[in-house]
Order: C-alpha cells, then structure tokens, then sequence
C-alpha cells in the first residue's frame, strides 16, 4: 500500500511545537503518512521571543516580506510541496500570501486544510477581514480546530461540520508533570534561598514579553501585590519587545525576578514549584495547560484578545479571573495567597484537567483529522 504524504507549513519552529511534531510524524507513520514539516523565518514580534526551535528533518522555505501600509505580508514558496504532497496544512492567517496562491488556484492538486484560531482575533475585527477570512476559509477542504468553539465559529460561517476535526491543542503536559514529581525538596530549597522565595508569597510568569501579552499590567500589579504582602515577589521567564521593562523593574531589586527565557522542562517545573499562581494579565494561550500540569493556578482577566485555550479556564476551579485593572488583579492575586483552602482547590482543578489536554491527545485527533481528509478525498487506498 502506497505511503500519503501530507506537509504542515509552519512560519517558523517554536519550542512548544517540537514535541508536537515528534510525536505527530510517529502517530500518522503507524497510519500509513508520511509528515513533512515546512517552515519559514520567525518575524516582528516571533523573531524577539527567542523561541526557535530546530526541527532536523524539517525544510526550510524561501521567504519574502512585504509592507502595505501598517500591515506586513509573507509568502514562503512552497515549491515542490504543493506538487509532491497529498495534502498541506496551512495556517489561517490572511497575512500568509501562501493561502492565496492555493485556495485560489483551480489546477491545485494537494487537498488544503487550515488551523489556527483566527477566530479569536475576528472579535475585535472589521467586518472586511471576518468576510475574507469566512470566504477563504470555505475553499480549504478540510479545518483542524483547536477547541469546539473554534469548531463552532467554523460552522456558523459555512464550513461543513463533517469536514472538521476539533484536536484538543495543547503541548508536552505529561512530560512537564514528570519533571514536577522529580523535583527533588533539597534542590527547591537552594532555588528559594537563591532568590529570597517564601512560600505562600511567590507568582510566576512564563511566555512572550510584548504587548499582547500586557508587561507593563503584570509588572504594576505585582508591585502593588508587594505592597500588600511583603516578601511577594514574581518570577519572570520570558523573552520579547518589552523585555526591558522587566530588566528594569529586576534591576530595582524588589519584587520582580528575571530569569531569561526558560524552555527546559526541569527549570520550568522547578519555577511551578517555587511559586503559588501564574499570573497572565495579558492574552492567555498555551499557558493554560502549562498551569495544569504544574499544579500553578493562572490568574487572569476577562478580555476580547485571549487565545482559545482560555476556554479551557473555570473560575474557581482550575483558574481566577480577575477584573480587569492592576489594582483588582492585585488584590485578586494577594487574597489567594492568603487563602490555602482556595489555592488548594485550584490546584486540585489543575491536576484533573492536566490528564485530559495532553500532547498525546492532540497529536492523536490531527492524525484521525488527517486519515479522514485524505480518506474523504479520495487520497487513501
């Protein structure tokens, strides 16, 4: 029986997405598909983080960047894939020229399917780009959504439900919950004493240091949770635009914490363990699940800019959401600190739920996605 072979076209390698791929070439091998991975350059904000990742069976594709107006545009050519795939899997994203060139094309012979959650930045959109993206979306063959409210999204704009696989996305969270049970008491300890932690007084702060994700709201509300309870101080692993910002603030030598980017999965279950909460005033994504598995409750606030891991979030189960000001968050975050019956809660809430968004669930529902895709197509014997 012949070998399908499907590639998914990436901007650039995170480190979040090199465990996903790993263990998604294995699950469609054992289907009879062969993955291929296709990347691009990290760009703007992407390029700040620092989070590339290398990917050695990956293929690395030619870039162009274009500037209109306050928008910037890519293309990355595909060249050879779209001729020798069964299939690609595109992001969907309007400022990807790749999608044009082909959704649009008649004489494209690969089956097309998006994933993203474009979705979740259509709320504060006009009305042009929620059209655009509704009638670009509707030539693609098939969507892999992230949650069944992007699913949902999809079907209220004329994609077909039978066409759709909702994954359940996620990252490593089993390999991050055996990194947590290893971390030895003697080792926390040293860690604590190092950057003068109390128990019962620590927050952490993991992801991207820019905008989206509100540095400044964090590092104001976690001076006036100091302010509330002395000894507070915040732990913050991160890179990004705004990264100065947290430089200065470590520099005072008060609450804030800097510690560069972290991706290990050891130093960052070190860091759930020294801390009490995960603070995220900004947009809430894969933070989520990276809360459940470190048994790190997020606190958080309501707002239009979350990704669609938010709705993984139940206040006062496995999360808080605060309102959505530097002082309310604060005196959010500073009464759970002193509340050990309700932080105990959330972290129970935590633990349950890290057994359901695992990588080996999402990795599992692409593969079905994709057997189905080609099955339906007509691209599997």
């Amino acid at each position: 029986m012949p070998r399908r072979r499907i590639a998914i076209v990436q901007p650039y390698i995170s480190q979040y997405r090199t465990a996903f791929f790993q263990r998604l070439a294995i699950d469609l091998s054992d289907r009879g598909v062969e993955l291929v991975v296709a990347h691009g350059d990290a760009h703007g904000e992407q390029a700040v983080r620092a989070d590339t990742a290398f990917l050695e069976t990956a293929v690395h594709l030619r870039q162009r960047t274009f500037r209109i107006g306050s928008r910037t545009l890519i293309h990355r050519d595909l060249g050879e894939l779209a001729r020798d795939c069964d299939a690609l899997v595109l992001e969907q994203a309007l400022h990807n020229l790749e999608l044009y060139t082909t959704l649009l094309n008649p004489r494209h012979t690969p089956a097309i399917a998006l994933w993203g959650h474009t979705y979740t930045h259509l709320r504060t959109a006009g009305w042009v780009r929620k059209v655009a993206t509704g009638a670009l979306t509707r030539r693609a063959h098939w969507f892999f959504a992230f949650t069944q409210a992007g699913a949902d999204h999809e079907v209220s704009q004329g994609f077909p439900a039978e066409r759709i696989t909702m994954v359940h996305h996620s990252i490593d969270t089993s390999a991050l919950r055996e990194a947590r049970a290893r971390v030895a008491e003697d080792r926390l300890q040293a860690f604590r004493e190092r950057h003068r932690l109390i128990p019962g007084r620590t927050a952490v702060y993991l992801g991207g240091l820019d905008t989206i994700k509100r540095t400044g709201f964090l590092l104001t509300a976690a001076a006036s949770v100091a302010r509330r309870l002395p000894g507070f101080r915040l732990l913050v692993a991160g890179d990004g635009t705004e990264r100065h910002l947290v430089e200065q603030a470590d520099a005072r030598g008060a609450e804030t914490v800097y510690l560069g980017n972290v991706f290990d999965d050891e130093k960052r279950a070190l860091l759930g363990q020294a801390a009490d909460l995960m603070l995220a005033p900004g947009a809430v994504g894969l933070c989520a699940v990276v809360s459940f598995a470190l048994q790190t409750p997020v606190v958080t606030v309501p707002q239009p800019g979350h990704g669609p891991e938010f709705e993984y979030l139940e206040n006062g189960r496995n999360c808080l959401i605060a309102p959505d000001d530097e002082e309310s968050f604060a005196q959010t975050v500073a009464d759970a600190l002193c509340d050990p019956i309700l932080l105990a809660r959330l972290k129970k809430g935590c633990e349950a739920d890290a057994g359901f968004y695992t990588l080996e669930r999402f990795s599992g529902s692409f593969a079905d996605g994709v057997v189905h895709m080609l099955e339906m197509d007509g691209r599997c014997p």
